[in-house]
């Protein structure tokens, strides 16, 4: 698949051309944008990131929320209220609803009209956290956090399809904070330079690196929790890009487990739920759950008539910033929103 992916990568370096040059626009605003993004498929912790940001946030500015809503079933712009499904906005903007009520969730596909909306909906809106954004060109956000995965870092990696990269790896040179993701537990000081230096940092770029911490899991829909053993027998079901470090988090903890791995972002039909309830059936203990992740949780709880009666759980995770850089990477995003003369 190589040749394919050399034809590809063409194309894009030719496009982001285009986007320097200026021949392709992109709009800017006087406002504080934050984007989040990779340049690869695949799950390199976006949703645990933008969760960071919202809870640093959201105790001084108004936040809000901007994503394309894969795999809805509407389009055209939206914000989240009440009654929204996510079936209507999509899994990740629903998990940002649900955990944050507080917090302005839309979605758009046209990123540059959906911000001028989102400001007229709710004035007094003071930060606006673009999800996965950083390959969609047609919006300069001020401040380009990218993501790249420990086991799969960019400059390891090949563009589509021998790969898994969506954009070029020149592309990150436009992010002013890279963080790795997904870290391994010990990772040291050693190590921490030969990647900085493979990744060969601009002077303005700033490097952290992060890893994924699980939490008690939580009943989906009375919130209960849950203190899994090492008795405990589990169904997992995830329906997410790379479910590998659950898998590995799952088996430090639990003597084993049956899964069942549904495509990213899957929405879960009838057949789907009775192939769970079939398979969750046949596990013969009197200590059983079913256990997915947020996002997949979202998605099954149009369920609730079926499964609310179900010890079923989602498993919460967290990003924490590694090598006590936390206080670092804080400041970097609050001085460059407080730069902005429109937030008070």
């Amino acid at each position: 698949m190589f040749p394919f992916s050399l034809i590809y990568g063409a194309v894009i370096l030719f496009r982001n051309f285009l986007f320097d040059k200026k021949i392709f626009k992109s709009a800017s605003f006087n406002f504080p944008l934050i984007c989040v993004g990779n340049i690869a498929v695949g799950g390199t912790g976006k949703t645990p990131m933008t969760e960071y940001l919202i809870e640093l946030l959201q105790q001084k500015y108004a936040v809000a929320t901007l994503s394309r809503g894969y795999k809805r079933k509407t389009k055209g712009f939206a914000i989240a209220n009440s009654k929204t499904t996510a079936l209507e906005i999509g899994d990740e903007p629903m998990q940002f609803h649900e955990k944050f009520p507080k917090v302005t969730v839309a979605v758009g596909e046209e990123r540059f009209e959906a911000i001028p909306q989102i400001l007229h909906e709710y004035p007094k809106t003071e930060v606006i956290i673009l999800d996965d954004a950083f390959q969609h060109r047609s919006v300069n956000a001020g401040l380009n956090i990218l993501l790249t995965e420990y086991n799969n870092l960019y400059s390891r990696d090949f563009m589509m399809p021998a790969g898994d990269l969506r954009d070029v790896r020149l592309s990150s040179k436009r992010a002013q904070i890279i963080i790795v993701t997904k870290c391994k537990t010990g990772i040291d000081e050693h190590e921490k330079k030969l990647i900085a230096k493979e990744l060969k940092l601009l002077s303005h770029q700033n490097l952290f690196f992060s890893e994924i911490l699980y939490s008690a899991p939580s009943h989906i829909f009375n919130k209960s929790n849950y203190a899994m053993t090492e008795s405990t027998d589990l169904l997992l079901i995830t329906g997410i890009a790379n479910p590998k470090p659950m898998k590995s988090f799952l088996a430090e903890h639990i003597h084993s487990f049956d899964m069942l791995h549904y495509p990213d972002h899957h929405i879960f039909s009838s057949t789907d739920l009775k192939d769970i309830l079939k398979h969750f059936d046949k596990i013969k203990s009197t200590d059983k759950i079913i256990l997915t992740t947020e996002k997949d949780a979202v998605r099954l709880k149009k369920f609730e008539k079926e499964l609310v009666e179900l010890p079923i759980y989602a498993l919460p995770v967290k990003t924490y910033i590694l090598f006590n850089e936390s206080l670092k990477l804080n400041h970097l995003i609050l001085d460059y929103i407080s730069g902005f003369s429109t937030v008070t």
